[in-house]
């Protein structure tokens, strides 16, 4: 899944395996108690780590923000996200990682770097062009999903 940085040295393309995702979207809240953030499966973080690590790719593990409400990526609210220590907004990893342990699934996700939300104004920097990026990020979650 694409998804904003809110750090400007994760380029096009970088790789991030979500741990926690702030839960700032309603459907999550639908699946599990209210809390704060969301932890995604920890067997799903390692069998994604140990795919990219066989393949050489570079990648991070982080918290991301998940928010369904983009309009509201307000500078102040994308500032409080970094304090917390996210490095990625997106719309779906808390509501998946909810409903995956409320059904009792396993459930990863690959993030990579699109646009870039750290500055004062919003960078697209062109990653829908980047269909490379997104075919070879498909054939590596492919290969997760055999290994779970």
């Amino acid at each position: 899944m694409v998804q904003g940085v809110l750090k400007k040295d994760l380029v096009v393309g970088h790789l991030i395996i979500p741990v926690s995702a702030i839960r700032d979207e309603g459907t999550s809240y639908h699946y599990l108690p209210p809390a704060r953030e969301v932890y995604t499966n920890a067997h799903a973080v390692k069998t994604i780590k140990n795919v990219l690590n066989r393949h050489g790719v570079k990648y991070l593990t982080a918290k991301t923000w998940t928010t369904d409400a983009f309009y509201r990526e307000a500078p102040e609210k994308v500032e409080l996200r970094k304090s917390e220590g996210c490095v990625t907004v997106e719309m779906e990893c808390s509501a998946l990682s909810a409903v995956s342990q409320f059904r009792g699934v396993i459930f990863g996700q690959i993030l990579y770097g699109g646009d870039d939300l750290s500055g004062n104004e919003w960078d697209g920097r062109k990653w829908i062009d980047r269909k490379d990026i997104r075919e070879s990020i498909f054939r590596l979650a492919v290969e997760c999903c055999m290994e779970l």
